[in-house]
């Protein structure tokens, strides 16, 4: 008996232990897990469900074609000629040029941890679209003839809103706590919003299309986040020199 009390005794005072251990735990990195539930958890959740809605349904979804047709509604020749410009910027004359210049801007200032960052960030997010658009297979729209050549790849998720998401959420992360976050999160969220409209307008897209990619893409960048920290505006990278580089960049 005395043996039992004993064990009793002991599981009770490690289950103490324990729970404040966890409460200290908690405490200090409970906005981590909001945001590991907020910015990760819940967009993959959206983007898995509209997954598994387009697999079961053939075509757009019931809200995707009202949207299209919508937007179509409003054609005219100028929004034309706005709508086929404005789309590059998405990609090639936009995201992957002021991407590819700011990687060598994070190399020059030494900004290690942000560099990594992005190199995982920005690629991956692309990487996934490839995978993504490669095992669902879903067929792009084709509600009406279009002056937009066809494009040769798959409609799930977009590929233009994951890049221009996935590099916008990248800027909201390496500027956050600075006093540039603000600027770079409005604009940063019209130029999504508009590269998003750009593609629902030339209908290549529906608007599920463009939901998963954001989802995908905030999820991405936030968990990536994460495990990085790049926090580039807390990061003085006159401060390193050559000899301790690799060392502050393991401190950061």
């Amino acid at each position: 008996m005395s043996s039992q009390r004993a064990l009793s005794s002991n599981f009770g005072k490690l289950l103490q232990t324990f729970g404040r251990f966890v409460q200290l735990w908690l405490s200090t990195h409970w906005r981590s897990l909001l945001l590991l539930f907020l910015g990760v958890f819940l967009p993959l959740q959206l983007a898995i469900l509209l997954a598994g809605k387009i697999q079961l349904q053939e075509g757009g979804l019931p809200w995707d074609v009202s949207i299209l047709l919508a937007i179509h509604s409003t054609a005219q020749a100028n929004l034309d000629s706005l709508a086929l410009t404005l789309t590059q910027f998405g990609t090639r004359w936009g995201v992957f040029p002021v991407s590819t210049a700011l990687v060598m801007a994070m190399f020059f200032l030494k900004r290690w941890r942000s560099l990594i960052y992005l190199l995982i960030t920005l690629p991956g997010a692309m990487l996934i679209n490839r995978t993504a658009k490669e095992l669902l297979h879903r067929v792009r729209p084709h509600l009406w003839d279009s002056t937009f050549p066809p494009e040769p790849e798959f409609a799930f998720p977009s590929g233009h809103a994951m890049a221009s998401m996935a590099f916008v959420a990248s800027l909201v992360v390496l500027t956050w706590g600075s006093r540039w976050c603000g600027w770079v999160t409005t604009l940063g969220s019209l130029f999504v919003v508009a590269i998003a409209w750009t593609r629902l307008y030339l209908g290549v897209h529906y608007p599920s299309d463009i939901v998963a990619g954001w989802m995908v893409s905030i999820a991405w960048a936030i968990a990536v986040s994460l495990v990085v920290k790049p926090h580039l505006a807390k990061l003085n990278p006159e401060t390193l020199s050559p000899e301790n580089n690799e060392v502050s960049a393991t401190q950061e």
